[in-house]
């Protein structure tokens, strides 16, 4: 929209059914956002308007609320979804805390999809190998990038807590502060969007897929959860002498009960999967544990005002918006039905059956699809619709033969 219009309140419309195209462009039949598809109003939140330093023409972003035409949010829209779950903890007296660490990789460019990704050459001549994992001088040659993401995020008031090499070659990580959940939402979008354009201005490609390397760790995108009072700010998980609170256990009981129901919202895509069938640090289970890596609900080590929960299911693939609410959604659902966790784990352990998780994206729209409990937090409408476009780029996906089957499999008798 031009300047002149926007500044004007001019409204910007969009067909309703936009909210549920699938990543190849495609659309789910109508009757999964109403057979007449008709228009949506997007309504810029006045706290979300940026200019994009990285654009040398004037140009600002606007993150707007898909809203129906009568008024009410859209339930298709996964930032209002969020709004809901934040609104129901406040009915309640409390305010959710989370925090989003987001894992990404830096690759040079990739213009031919069958080859792999390759790390970009460094100031040395050479690509990197792997080894540099919380390096100080692992990022030298990617330094004029960095520099530029530092700048474009402090332009977008977006703060930064730690920024670091992760394990994978050249994989980094980003914590941003914990707060708000509808912010964190917002600051986790703005900022792979900003990753991504400033990345093709520096020549360089930034993926966010869960596992774009074979043999590599994969990218995640943990939320760590916490609830305060509302008025006072007090953490609900720790009573007055620092221990955990019933509180707390309910919160995790509901995240169990939530996981597996609501792991295709976790882990929307096929390559989900697979970061989660080679569970390096990428737990696939709903197990618990006070500071286990290998468990899907982390408890991290901390101070009794600063006891958290981390969800580490999701990965930097996710949908920041669906994901927090998922997240939140099973959490105060476990508070409201006072639902009890399982014996927390410690050490090397077996995932009971009942806490595993689906392990294929087919597997987890199915259980999407069965669950009453993901229909009555999120609604009918937007779970079917959900999985229906999702399920058209499953069938996308089934319908190309992969170079491991032709590889592996056309010598075969």
């Amino acid at each position: 929209m031009t300047a002149e219009g926007f500044l004007e309140g001019r409204r910007l419309q969009m067909a309703r059914g936009v909210l549920l195209q699938c990543i190849m462009g495609g659309y789910p039949p109508a009757r999964f956002y109403g057979s007449d598809d008709g228009d949506l109003a997007l309504v810029p939140d006045p706290a979300h308007i940026h200019r994009l330093p990285w654009s040398q023409q004037p140009r600002a972003l606007a993150i707007c609320d898909a809203d129906e035409l009568t008024g009410e949010s859209s339930k298709l829209s996964t930032r209002g979804q969020l709004k809901a779950v934040i609104a129901r903890y406040a009915a309640l007296g409390l305010a959710p805390v989370v925090a989003t660490e987001l894992e990404f990789f830096v690759f040079a460019p990739n213009p031919d999809p069958t080859q792999p990704f390759q790390p970009p050459l460094g100031l040395d001549g050479r690509r990197e190998e792997g080894h540099s994992a919380f390096s100080v001088s692992s990022n030298n040659g990617l330094r004029p990038f960095f520099s530029e993401v530092y700048q474009c995020m402090a332009a977008l008031g977006l703060p930064r807590d730690t920024f670091m090499h992760e394990m994978g070659v050249s994989q980094f990580e980003i914590n941003l502060l914990h707060g708000d959940p509808l912010l964190l939402a917002d600051q986790t979008f703005l900022f792979k969007h900003l990753l991504k354009e400033v990345a093709l201005k520096h020549g360089l490609s930034v993926v966010c897929m869960a596992k774009p390397l074979a043999h590599t760790p994969g990218s995640s995108m943990h939320i760590h959860q916490s609830i305060v009072e509302i008025g006072n700010g007090r953490n609900v998980f720790s009573d007055a002498a620092g221990q955990p609170t019933v509180t707390f256990r309910h919160f995790i009981g509901g995240q169990q009960a939530g996981m597996a129901d609501f792991t295709a919202l976790f882990a929307p895509n096929v390559n989900s999967y697979q970061r989660l069938c080679h569970p390096y640090a990428s737990p696939n289970n709903a197990c618990w544990s006070h500071d286990n890596r290998a468990a899907g609900l982390r408890i991290p080590a901390s101070s009794p005002a600063a006891r958290r929960v981390e969800n580490r299911l999701p990965g930097a693939d996710a949908n920041p918006y669906l994901a927090i609410a998922a997240s939140l959604a099973a959490g105060l659902y476990g508070i409201e039905n006072e639902l009890e966790p399982s014996e927390a784990i410690q050490g090397e352990f077996e995932v009971p059956d009942n806490l595993s998780l689906p392990c294929t994206l087919h597997a987890a729209l199915e259980r999407l699809k069965r669950s009453q409990l993901a229909k009555e937090l999120f609604g009918k409408e937007f779970i079917e619709g959900y999985v229906a476009s999702k399920t058209m780029e499953l069938t996308s996906f089934f319908d190309e033969i992969t170079p491991w089957e032709r590889r592996v499999l056309a010598t075969q008798a």
